[in-house]
């Protein structure tokens, strides 16, 4: 099967970046098979990256190289690696992304990428090592380069962690932290915990201007433009609105707070939804 590198940027598409990257990488390994994730993550934004990345790289087969070039340090003193995890390879800075993907384990292998000679042809850049470094170490990885050719073992990667949300009996306070491309707004909070601590209670969700009451199973359970609860694809629970956007509607961007109450069903008789500000 042809190699398989995916790219993951915060370059946008209006530029030359993505292009120059691309063809370094199949000058250097012609039959490899290139997939875009994204080059829209926000500018400099590790997180938002991390959490795009966890949505896809499992979907790949094993051998997959995943170049991530989201790198606010270029030019400094933090660590160009390669690492390899479980069966796929992931090449780009270390500045925590690889910690917050891998959920802080540590991985199976990992050199910081301080052999210029092996990969980079032409001299240095100190502000496109997308191009000059991350690219051609994909393309020697996907043409059967020995990993360990490639640099200096290392134990660790840079640490960086999610913020968690914090739970107790009466429920859970979290944060958005993602707002996908539909304005569905995706909290901190897993599946798992807030089913723990819900037991057979009720729900209600404050968050921007509105109370949310119940958990609905998809974004048709309610009528169109109306704002609902929902577990998502990747098991956290969601702010959405049927058929509308819940980041506009409700005034909501990533890192506004999301408190879930669990409450004894019998004694709310409140409306399902209601809107606290106009």
């Amino acid at each position: 099967m042809r190699p398989i590198i995916t790219l993951t940027t915060d370059f946008g598409s209006s530029d030359g970046y993505v292009a120059a990257m691309k063809g370094t990488i199949l000058r250097i390994c012609p039959t490899a098979r290139l997939v875009d994730i994204t080059h829209h993550i926000t500018a400099y934004d590790v997180m938002e990256a991390a959490f795009v990345l966890r949505q896809a790289t499992p979907h790949y087969p094993a051998g997959t190289i995943h170049l991530v070039v989201v790198d606010p340090g270029v030019g400094s003193q933090r660590r160009p690696v390669a690492l390899r995890y479980g069966s796929h390879y992931l090449v780009g800075p270390d500045n925590g992304l690889f910690t917050l993907l891998l959920d802080n384990a540590d991985p199976e292998e990992l050199v910081v990428l301080n052999r210029p000679r092996t990969y980079c042809s032409a001299q240095l850049s100190t502000t496109f090592h997308g191009r000059d470094i991350f690219a051609p170490v994909a393309a020697l990885l996907a043409s059967g380069q020995p990993f360990d050719t490639l640099g200096s073992r290392a134990d660790t990667l840079r640490p960086l962690r999610w913020a968690l949300p914090i739970d107790d009996d009466q429920g859970i306070r979290g944060w958005i932290v993602h707002v996908d491309r539909f304005g569905n707004c995706i909290t901190n909070i897993p599946h798992d915990l807030f089913v723990r601590r819900r037991g057979s209670r009720g729900v209600k969700c404050y968050v921007g201007n509105t109370i949310i009451k119940g958990v609905s199973r998809t974004y048709c359970d309610v009528e169109p433009g109306e704002p609902l609860l929902v577990f998502g694809s990747g098991n956290h629970l969601e702010v959405s609105v049927n058929r509308g956007n819940a980041a506009e509607l409700l005034h909501i961007r990533r890192g506004t707070p999301v408190s879930v109450v669990f409450v004894d069903e019998r004694q709310d008789t409140g409306s399902s939804i209601r809107n606290v500000v106009p």
